[in-house]
């Protein structure tokens, strides 16, 4: 399909504002696709906080160069899809993952990390980072663990004297108690 010069600006604008606002890019190669996998896809996708488009390759590569970013040119060959992450890249690594397990009509060829380029093997190692609030509360246990074992240490010479003036009132009182009896 010929598409005129203006309609081919129009493309790469948006390929240059898709790339702007996503923290992660993933390139990924179909074949055989129906709508039905389509729509499937997309709603995945969506789910996952990205979205995906089918590219033009030789207008994808201009609106790269953009942004200093580059790829080897086997990985914009053919048909080419690629995959947006807006919010959370290992969100929708993990989504493109399962999307290729069990289907041919998908192949990750590579991504984009930020402006880095990532290899496939990247990408799926990328898929097996815990979402993002599981990150954050690691982190926050990792962070908060020396303050509560400094508290924990603090707070134990009190709480063995606290036992001591306990066991003592306990034997006083009781030794009270046997004389009465």
């Amino acid at each position: 399909m010929a598409f005129t010069k203006q309609h081919k600006t129009v493309m790469v604008t948006d390929y240059e504002n898709w790339i702007g606002k996503s923290q992660a890019i993933f390139i990924l190669e179909y074949s055989k696709m129906n709508q039905k996998a389509i729509d499937a896809a997309r709603t995945k996708l969506r789910e996952a906080g990205g979205e995906f488009h089918v590219v033009k390759n030789t207008l994808f590569r201009r609106a790269l160069k953009k942004y200093g970013m580059s790829c080897p040119e086997s990985m914009l060959e053919g048909n080419t899809i690629i995959g947006f992450a807006f919010t959370d890249p290992p969100a929708l690594a993990k989504a493109f993952t399962e999307l290729t397990r069990n289907n041919e009509m998908f192949k990750v060829r590579a991504g984009f990390l930020g402006d880095q380029y990532i290899n496939a093997a990247a990408v799926k190692a990328l898929a097996e980072l815990p979402p993002l609030p599981v990150m954050r509360a690691q982190l926050l246990g990792v962070l908060s663990a020396p303050a509560s074992q400094l508290v924990r240490v603090l707070a134990e010479p009190a709480r063995s004297l606290a036992a001591v003036v306990k066991a003592h009132s306990e034997k006083s009182g009781a030794a009270e108690a046997a004389p009465a009896a």
